[in-house]
């Protein structure tokens, strides 16, 4: 994002030294959800098993208030990322916001699918979004509350080809947020889901060629293809106080894609 872009994008002053935790903050997505909290002034950690990108990402980031702790984790690990987690929260005095975002959409077909890779899969997709919260709850609560941010998918709202258990993952993510809500809106900590579109990253477009991207473009609302930083942008406002009365829904960053 350049200065001039930066500059017209809104500024939260209730993120100013939040401690936020992203989970697969390396690229992608998860790079402009890093980089839109540290702008912020926000004091963010983040986790990812991509090393030469996260560290990339710090570096490029060092300019800011508060510079990024990166830690590499697999969190298929529960063992590892508990341990994980509970460094990254002794280094940040607590969590007061979770973002929910890592994730894996590779391709499959049902005939390909065995127990073993729907456990994976699971793992990948969304074991680790219950746990991660889970385990910030009791920080939350210390705090007067908190805010936690779970990534779906469109995908599964359009039913798109060769994505079977990304997209059962993707709609088990919406229920669990509404339990979520639900359970914990009383100890002030709010839940909400957001939901991409067709985002334009590394990762994606080697899924695309550009006919493929245009029927994309087609099917949308708006022209243009959506950016992290549009992403990064509902995600900030759904973290800030401004949003202090929005929990248990989903929150579509689309471009009317359907």
């Amino acid at each position: 994002m350049s200065e001039t872009e930066r500059g017209a994008r809104a500024v939260y002053p209730s993120l100013k030294d939040k401690r936020v935790l992203v989970t697969g903050g390396g690229s992608g997505i998860g790079e402009g959800l890093v980089e839109g909290f540290a702008r912020q002034g926000a004091r963010v950690a983040f986790i990812d098993i991509a090393e030469d990108p996260s560290r990339a990402l710090v570096e490029r980031l060092a300019d800011s208030a508060h510079v990024p702790i990166f830690r590499h984790c697999d969190l298929t690990s529960l063992d590892t990322f508990r341990t994980t987690l509970a460094e990254i929260e002794g280094a940040l005095g607590g969590i007061d916001i979770l973002i929910n975002n890592a994730a894996n959409d590779d391709r499959h077909e049902v005939e390909e699918v065995t127990p073993e890779y729907w456990d994976d899969r699971m793992a990948v997709n969304l074991r680790h979004l219950f746990f991660a919260a889970q385990a910030v709850v009791p920080a939350m609560k210390r705090a007067g509350g908190g805010v936690i941010l779970n990534f779906g998918s469109i995908s599964w709202h359009l039913g798109l080809p060769d994505l079977v258990l990304y997209q059962t993952a993707k709609a088990a993510i919406e229920g669990m947020t509404r339990a979520l809500a639900r359970d914990l809106g009383r100890d002030n900590i709010r839940v909400n889901t957001i939901v991409p579109g067709n985002v334009q990253t590394p990762r994606q477009m080697k899924w695309y060629t550009p006919e493929g991207e245009a029927e994309i473009v087609a099917a949308q609302c708006i022209d243009g293809r959506i950016q992290p930083s549009d992403i990064a942008a509902m995600t900030l406002f759904l973290a800030s106080d401004d949003a202090r009365m929005c929990t248990a829904h989903d929150y579509f960053v689309d471009a009317g894609w359907r």
